[in-house]
């Protein structure tokens, strides 16, 4: 019998705020976080907007001495001060560092989309062009390497289960939690930190721009900018932060006695094999509905119990395809569809941490029994306007809400859904 999962911490830095009651606080009222950003408009890009957690020099500095100061780019800093969190959120205290023991049971999976971009462009390329390597000094590596973000984590909290990073896009967040859940499902570990976390910088953002799949047409109007289901969407809102979760056995949970916020009930990935419509930009339909109905039959689930979903929904053309997707994946027809709602409304895209900064909002929204509204989306898309009962544009009181799919569809045809559960003892 595998063993069920529960929530017992979240720690989260997003555009619109640090820590669960400034980010509650910002999906209730719908505050964006999307500015916009002199650096971009410098640089000539098309878009000239953003999402990037604010005052996060002096977060970081409020957690960290000098000495760990000097291996956290922006990209490791935001999961790092995240992780911090959950894992005081799950009721445990920050271990010192001459303190020798390891914590086997607890693990961590911390990905990104594009990772250490910044550390690379604005130190490594330069330096080494200028023949100046040896005053790169020794904490590039750990910065650049794709699993330094969760090497550093575990150093932090002296973890010892599995510790790895993973990367699938868009998906990374929503992966990192379902490859948490199934280890601690198997008996592998009783605790696990996952999510996932990017960095803001424009030579992240360059490529696109160039594909002009970003947003260009409201850099005047930074908080119009991101505008998921709309019929005036005109690409998505690059974004940057990081959120991390503590997942655990649920009897370990209850024999702490900690506070539950959820239960994840199931999860899967797949990839649509750039078939049947699918490519490196665009996902295959039928792996997208093979997705969802694969993380309802995880679950447990009739597909009718699912009160609410958070969906992937960018602000480009995928947003229609994708409502419809859900439509057959579930089986429900307009008339009888969940709510559905996108926090990118608020934060723009964060790529490699828009999964997790996003199931943050999921499990904030079942536990305090309300649903957050999509912004920007009074001129819903035609073929998004059959479901427009179903589509919140004001927070919305729900007490009753006990079920939530969160999705995420990343470049290269992979996907990922999740099904968390209100906790109620």
């Amino acid at each position: 019998m595998k063993r069920r999962v529960v929530i017992t911490g979240m720690g989260v830095v997003a555009p619109n705020g640090h820590g669960l009651a400034a980010f509650e606080k910002a999906l209730r009222e719908g505050i964006s976080g999307i500015r916009h950003i002199p650096e971009l408009e410098a640089l000539n890009f098309g878009c000239q907007v953003g999402g990037i957690p604010q005052d996060f020099e002096v977060v970081r500095k409020s957690y960290f001495d000098h000495e760990k100061l000097q291996s956290l780019n922006d990209n490791i800093g935001y999961a790092s001060v995240a992780s911090v969190d959950a894992w005081k959120d799950a009721g445990f205290a920050v271990p010192e560092p001459e303190d020798d023991h390891v914590d086997w049971e607890t693990g961590v999976i911390a990905g990104s989309g594009i990772g250490g971009m910044d550390t690379i462009s604005r130190t490594v390329v330069p330096m080494v062009n200028a023949g100046n390597v040896r005053r790169m000094g020794s904490r590039i590596v750990e910065q650049v390497m794709n699993s330094g973000t969760s090497a550093r984590i575990a150093g932090l909290l002296a973890l010892g289960n599995k510790v790895t990073s993973n990367s699938s896009a868009c998906s990374t967040g929503n992966e990192a939690l379902i490859e948490a859940m199934g280890r601690i499902r198997n008996g592998l570990a009783t605790r696990m930190l996952a999510g996932g976390s990017e960095g803001a910088s424009p030579y992240i953002w360059s490529g696109f721009d160039a594909m002009r799949v970003i947003c260009r047409k409201f850099n005047d109007r930074p908080e119009q900018a991101s505008r998921p289901m709309s019929a005036s969407a005109s690409g998505f809102v690059p974004g940057a932060g990081g959120a991390m979760f503590m997942l655990e056995e649920l009897e370990s949970a209850l024999a702490r006695g900690v506070r539950i916020y959820a239960e994840i009930l199931g999860g899967t990935v797949n990839c649509g094999g750039h078939r049947m419509g699918g490519s490196i930009t665009a996902p295959n339909p039928e792996g997208v509905k093979r997705c969802v109905q694969g993380a309802v039959a995880d679950a447990g689930i009739d597909p009718r119990q699912i009160d609410a979903i958070n969906g992937h929904l960018t602000a480009t053309y995928a947003d229609p395809v994708e409502v419809k997707n859900w439509s057959a994946a579930l089986g429900r027809s307009p008339e009888a569809f969940p709510y559905i709602n996108s926090t990118k409304s608020m934060i723009g895209h964060c790529l490699g941490a828009a999964g997790a900064i996003e199931c943050v909002a999921v499990v904030l929204q079942l536990c305090k029994g309300f649903i957050h509204p999509s912004l920007n989306c009074e001129d819903l898309h035609p073929e998004i306007v059959p479901f427009a009962k179903s589509i919140p544009q004001t927070v919305l009181a729900h007490p009753d809400l006990k079920i939530i799919a969160k999705a995420g569809f990343g470049f290269g045809d992979v996907n990922s859904c999740l099904i968390f559960r209100k906790w109620e003892s």
